[in-house]
């Protein structure tokens, strides 16, 4: 008697749905959100301890040098804050952000200012305080779109809170460019005066500071009224800065 044989039935694999591009998206984006995040914090704690440098402004200026034919040129030496004169800490807190030591970062009077001073169509000093500069010349590029400046506030209340007061005025010190080429106070110092940033007078550290917004364009030495103008000013409000506790 012939037996009869059935085929056997096969599972057949089921069918995942597909991930929706949404979903896709949402999960790429938090991933790179997370991994920001780290690196962030990582390199933040990394420059608490470890001197910086190079900036990225530094490297923008090799290239734009470059491409307009120019010779590159680069000077930056990096000193500890305790062989920078009190002098030139003093005149940019008198010339860059008056209020440095007492405010978590911004200034908002001085920010809300400089806003209604562009509704009117000029521009103020005064909107970006050394913290805020400090977080914009370490971690990211210059330009003025709502992007770069909110990724600047973010980094801005990291160096508050890991940093501190004295080594935010140090790494703004040792990164920040003043001429064309020079970055540092020490650099500057043996740039325009020929000595070291230690022995700086009120008088020249006021020439560095006066120079600040466009060193490219302004001289510290042999300088034009308007910088003398600035220099003499700063002095005096370098006298009401008194002493410098971080």
């Amino acid at each position: 008697m012939a037996t009869k044989i059935t085929p056997r039935k096969t599972k057949q694999p089921v069918k995942k749905e597909p991930s929706s591009f949404m979903n896709k998206l949402f999960r790429f984006l938090f991933k790179s959100f997370l991994w920001f995040l780290g690196i962030s914090l990582f390199l933040v704690v990394f420059f608490k301890f470890v001197p910086v440098v190079f900036t990225p402004l530094m490297v923008i200026r090799a290239i734009e040098n470059k491409a307009a034919g120019k010779e590159v040129y680069f000077n930056h030496d990096w000193e500890p804050i305790e062989k920078i004169s009190t002098n030139l800490q003093k005149a940019v807190i008198a010339s860059e952000d008056g209020t440095f030591l007492k405010h978590n970062g911004f200034d908002i009077k001085a920010m809300q200012k400089a806003y209604k001073s562009n509704e009117r169509g000029r521009r103020i000093k005064g909107g970006s305080t050394i913290s805020q500069q400090t977080a914009k010349n370490v971690f990211l590029w210059q330009g003025r779109s709502y992007f770069r400046k909110g990724l600047e506030a973010y980094f801005t209340v990291l160096i508050e809170i890991i940093w501190g007061k004295e080594r935010i005025m140090e790494v703004y010190l040792n990164s920040i460019e003043m001429g064309d080429g020079i970055y540092g106070a020490q650099a500057a110092t043996q740039y325009w005066y020929r000595k070291d940033a230690s022995s700086l007078t009120p008088i020249q550290a006021a020439g560095i500071a006066a120079i600040l917004p466009n060193p490219r364009k302004f001289k510290a030495t042999s300088s034009s009224s308007y910088i003398n103008n600035r220099k003499s000013k700063i002095v005096r409000v370098m006298r009401s800065v008194g002493e410098i506790k971080y």
